[in-house]
């Protein structure tokens, strides 16, 4: 294993002392249990996000607590979902009296330690605690993690959009309704050109030969649905956007939103590559691509690979993705 870490034992916590000492203007991190917020939480007549799961996806969740996107985040071990006694106080510490909604990614550990986590904080005082599930990924129904689909890229798009919401004081059942009309119209599927390496395993997640690839693979290296010789980009994009645009459907007059994810380990040059070519295969079809996002959001450690994500837009849901945020891993309108 060749990483920049100290001990293994160690990574979360001195990565989160990292988070703390370069965004301290705007979170504050809580250790033992670890959980970060932003510093001006609870806002006064606002509802509260909190997001979070296992660590090793950065800059998803942490990444994104700040004003027009979450509120607090919750990270566990490296892939590994947070327990209820991280949730609880982070839940807590963003009500303002008018209720918190958590976005769980769908994974068995996160929903059922998020729901604990909700039950608990409402029975201490907290006013009302929503959550939503979010499960975007075409390529399995079921995974090793889950019951369902996975939530992998849709989760940062669900979140911009419902912070932006939540920023102009929607009420908890506006922003519940609103994130789970999301969930409904937002699709991903990703791939793998090298598996990563949790530390504290300290050897590769899975293998694959030079010449290989997986196709619709998980971010913690669960299985996806076919492994095969690497073919060239534009035949990648094709082998992931195809399902996707089927799934919904997709289809001709659509505004979307177009995100092109890096799981990691692929450089900039080579996700505008996957951008050109999707965003060719979507003006073919009559698919419109009004916002797009291009970079890498949710990882899988150092794995190398990419993932795409196709949102349905409305005018309602393009203000709010240009609305003002202000958050380490994203920021734009400040």
């Amino acid at each position: 294993m060749k990483k920049l870490i100290n001990d293994p034992q160690d990574v979360v916590t001195e990565a989160l002392e990292g988070i703390q000492l370069a965004h301290g203007d705007r979170l504050t991190v809580h250790y033992d249990p670890n959980w970060l917020v932003r510093n001006d939480a609870p806002i006064p007549g606002k509802v509260g996000i909190v997001s979070g799961g296992g660590s090793g996806h950065e800059p998803l969740h942490g990444g994104f607590v700040g004003p027009g996107m979450l509120d607090a985040a919750v990270p566990g071990p490296v892939f590994t979902s947070p327990t209820p006694d991280q949730v609880q106080p982070a839940t807590k510490a963003v009500d303002s009296g008018k209720g918190v909604l958590q976005l769980i990614k769908n994974y068995t550990g996160d929903v059922a330690n998020f729901e604990m986590a909700g039950e608990l904080a409402e029975a201490e005082g907290t006013t009302q605690v929503k959550g939503v599930v979010i499960d975007d990924d075409v390529a399995v129904q079921d995974s090793s993690f889950t019951a369902g689909r996975r939530g992998v890229g849709g989760t940062v798009l669900i979140e911009k959009l419902v912070g932006a919401a939540a920023d102009e004081g929607r009420g908890l059942d506006q922003l519940a309704t609103l994130a789970s009309a999301l969930n409904g119209d937002v699709r991903s599927m990703g791939m793998a050109l090298t598996s990563c390496t949790v530390p504290h395993a300290g050897e590769p997640t899975f293998s694959l030969a030079e010449d290989e690839m997986e196709i619709g693979i998980g971010i913690h290296g669960e299985p996806g649905r076919e492994r095969m010789k690497l073919e060239s980009a534009d035949a990648v994009v094709e082998r992931l956007l195809n399902p996707i645009l089927e799934d919904l459907p997709f289809g001709s007059g659509d505004d979307v939103l177009l995100f092109v994810n890096g799981m990691g380990g692929t450089p900039l040059i080579e996700l505008y590559i996957v951008y050109r070519r999707a965003a060719q295969l979507l003006a073919d079809r009559g698919i419109t691509v009004v916002r797009n996002l291009v970079g890498d959001y949710i990882t899988s450690l150092e794995m190398a690979g990419c993932s795409l994500t196709l949102l349905k837009l409305d005018d309602d849901r393009v203000r709010l993705w240009d609305a003002p945020v202000n958050t380490p891993g994203l920021r734009w309108g400040v």
